[in-house]
């Protein structure tokens, strides 16, 4: 099927940017590709990554639906954006933020109708607490990035603890620390207060080894290759892992410190996409509301319906017999990276009893660039385009295609160890050997390179042995894109027993 009526279904085809670049622009568009990279090894700094370096970074000036377009004009499928949610350059998204930036675009200090509606319409994609309004996600906070919205809930959870620690009383000489409970391998961000919760970065580099003395780090949840791998069951799984957060808990309240907050990613992406076991998080979460702390929903990699089944990660591992009682229901939720389809614009979404505590403070919290009418104007559009096309119905519907074909492909090879995950959130491990399990570190990263250079599909390596490709597309990804991806796919793991000089290709930075 022709590109064009592949994206049409998802209204992706439109007349496209204008060919002629404004002044301003000319002398950019003029750059030739060795001078683009020339000044951004000179400015730039190198800590700042550029994709497949290892093979030769590409230059990307267009984009549309599922693919993106270098500066020769070359199409590559797109298999790892989940910032582009709804398709590159979606024509009614462009159009509303085109329309909003000719009217107005500034602060969020004057009264303005988009950020008043995008606030509503984001409260209502969350289901209401049975424990009454006080617990019902209906406070929105906006700030322009995933970073900036897991650091401010570390701030809402630390204000609503000192709340709850007012009218008790604290030796002088014994101020009891506020812990956070956070998980192995998670990132949650890249401001201080977010580093510090973030184990997978403390895993490279020298800045940050070890989490401070208020984090406590447990073991991620992972049935594959975890410290309970060997568990007969997602129940027994559940029992094992959730055991160390109420351990943790015990511990903290025994020490007299105080659990104020456990944060999670529903689904955690650079950790290899773990999805924990069925009622993990609601048992973990008992366990720290008991100790009177709160859960924080990282959903900033899986929010938006990515995974298909549900519209947020942390209602995935809910058990389906589970009553509404036992369905959790976090305290502060973030999301970030699809809400604007690249446009910088996130949030922290937390109950009337929270933000309560946090505005008793009497401190004014305000963000210059959070909720301007273009950014809003965005998120308007996104969750226009996402309910009108059904993409969370795609996103259900091809991932269980790819899920399929990955594993008919697994049946074919032994470089595929394990396949995981829902909808447009999968991960598909390499290993050397299925019984033991010995990480195809290498491998993948040949077969990402591969994909990019001989095959035009992009893809995404994590995992802590950095042998799992993460699929991650924009949710307009059609079943012609996953027939394309996986055929590709397995002609890269047809080509491997060839391979004898693996190391010399180097990594491949993704």
């Amino acid at each position: 099927m022709p590109l064009a009526s592949q994206h049409q279904r998802f209204c992706c085809v439109g007349t496209g940017a204008s060919n002629q670049p404004p002044e301003s622009l000319k002398e950019a568009e003029a750059l030739a590709p060795d001078q683009v990279e020339t000044l951004r090894c000179h400015y730039m700094s190198s800590s700042c990554s550029i994709s497949y370096k290892n093979t030769g970074g590409l230059q990307i000036t267009g984009g549309r639906g599922s693919r993106l377009i270098d500066v020769y004009g070359n199409e590559y499928l797109d298999t790892r954006n989940n910032v582009a949610h709804c398709g590159h350059g979606h024509p009614e998204i462009v159009e509303a933020i085109t329309y909003q930036m000719k009217l107005l675009n500034t602060n969020s200090r004057y009264l303005h109708p988009n950020a008043s509606l995008l606030s509503q319409k984001l409260a209502n994609l969350f289901p209401s607490s049975n424990r009454g309004d006080a617990d019902s996600l209906t406070k929105v906070f906006f700030v322009n990035s995933g970073s900036e919205a897991n650091d401010l809930a570390l701030r809402l959870a630390r204000a609503y603890n000192k709340k709850q620690q007012n009218n008790v009383h604290v030796q002088k000489d014994k101020q009891p620390k506020q812990c956070i409970i956070t998980i192995d391998h998670a990132y949650h961000g890249h401001t201080l207060a977010t580093l510090d919760v973030s184990p997978y970065k403390h895993h490279q580099g020298t800045e940050i080894t070890e989490c401070p003395a208020y984090v406590k780090r447990l073991p991620y949840p992972d049935m594959y290759r975890g410290v309970h791998s060997n568990c007969k069951d997602e129940n027994e799984a559940t029992e094992q892992y959730s055991a160390y957060v109420e351990d943790a808990c015990q511990e903290i309240t025994l020490n007299g410190d105080t659990v104020s907050a456990f944060l999670m990613e529903g689904g955690m992406s650079v950790a290899g996409v773990i999805l924990p076991p069925k009622s993990y998080i609601s048992r973990c979460v008992r366990a720290v509301r008991d100790a009177g702390g709160l859960y924080i929903a990282d959903e900033v990699q899986t929010g938006f319906g990515r995974l298909g089944k549900c519209m947020w990660a942390f209602e995935y591992s809910n058990d389906d017999s589970d009553d509404d009682d036992d369905k959790v229901l976090p305290d502060i939720v973030t999301v970030g990276k699809p809400f604007g389809n690249g446009m910088p614009i996130a949030a922290v979404i937390t109950t009337p009893k929270v933000a309560s505590a946090f505005e008793s403070l009497g401190v004014e919290y305000f963000n210059t660039f959070a909720a301007s009418p273009v950014c809003c104007a965005a998120g308007l559009s996104m969750l226009h385009v996402l309910s009108k096309y059904e993409l969370q119905k795609n996103a259900l519907e091809v991932g269980s295609l790819l899920m399929k074909l990955f594993s008919e492909v697994k049946a074919r090879h032994g470089w595929i160890g394990d396949i995981r995950g829902s909808g447009f959130f999968l991960g598909i491990e390499l290993v050397r050997n299925q019984q033991t399990l010995e990480p195809a570190t290498e491998e993948t990263s040949f077969v990402c390179s591969v994909l990019k250079e001989k095959y035009r599909v992009l893809t995404s390596i994590d995992g802590f042995h950095e042998n799992v490709v993460v699929v991650k597309p924009p949710m307009v990804f059609t079943k012609e894109d996953a027939v394309e991806f996986v055929t590709c796919f397995e002609k890269c793991l047809i080509d491997l027993p060839a391979i004898d000089k693996l190391h010399q290709l180097g990594k491949t930075p993704t």
